[in-house]
């Protein structure tokens, strides 16, 4: 046992020898080509890399020239119309115009007034017939006295007729108006020209012997 373990130590021995001469076959080969620096440029090269020279900067570009930028095209502006006030001083006297006076607007002419006849109408009317007495009020006994208001036109002829004074009975009334309406007159004449008349006309409307 202890023959063999000293055999294995020898061997090993033998091996570790072996490969250190290897190694210094090698190392003395790469000293010959000069493959591992000398103390002195491994101490340069060290040094070299951690100090190395900055590297140089690179020129900044020229800026090229910068173009004039065109100018923008914009609308030409319409001048603003100001109608300005003229100015006038606190001391200054305004003129003062007054507005013209309105237009003055005749009016039409109003028609002639109607002639106003003195007495009744049946005076300048030969053409006339009484009122005819309603049976109806014959038989309610209705009496009273109608007053009419009666215009001529320039012909003679009745142009309006109006109750003035009522007999308190529409059919008295009625009657006396029905009975004017167709009376023919004179026409008034005033100045040689035939005018318009006015005349006042009343009826009695009376039942005897009641």
């Amino acid at each position: 046992m202890l023959k063999s373990l000293r055999s294995l130590k020898q061997e090993q021995l033998i091996g570790l020898l072996f490969v250190l001469a290897l190694h210094g076959v090698a190392l003395y080969g790469l000293w010959s080509y000069r493959l591992i620096p000398t103390p002195d440029e491994a101490i340069t090269l060290m040094v070299n890399l951690i100090n190395p020279q900055p590297p140089e900067q690179p020129k900044p570009p020229k800026p090229e020239p910068t173009k004039p930028r065109p100018p923008d095209l914009l609308p030409p502006e319409h001048p603003h119309l100001v109608a300005e006030a003229p100015v006038v001083s606190p001391d200054e006297p305004v003129a003062y115009s007054p507005p013209p006076p309105p237009p003055v607007v005749e009016a039409p002419p109003l028609p002639p007034q109607p002639v106003v006849l003195a007495g009744e109408l049946s005076v300048s009317c030969p053409e006339r017939s009484p009122p005819e007495y309603p049976a109806f009020s014959i038989r309610l006994n209705e009496q009273g006295k109608v007053v009419l208001r009666v215009e001529l036109g320039e012909d003679g002829r009745v142009t309006t007729a109006e109750v003035k004074t009522s007999s308190s009975y529409r059919r008295l009334d009625d009657a006396a108006l029905n009975a004017v309406k167709t009376w023919r007159c004179k026409p008034s004449v005033r100045n040689g020209l035939a005018v318009r008349a006015m005349a006042l006309q009343p009826f009695n409307f009376t039942l005897e012997g009641r």
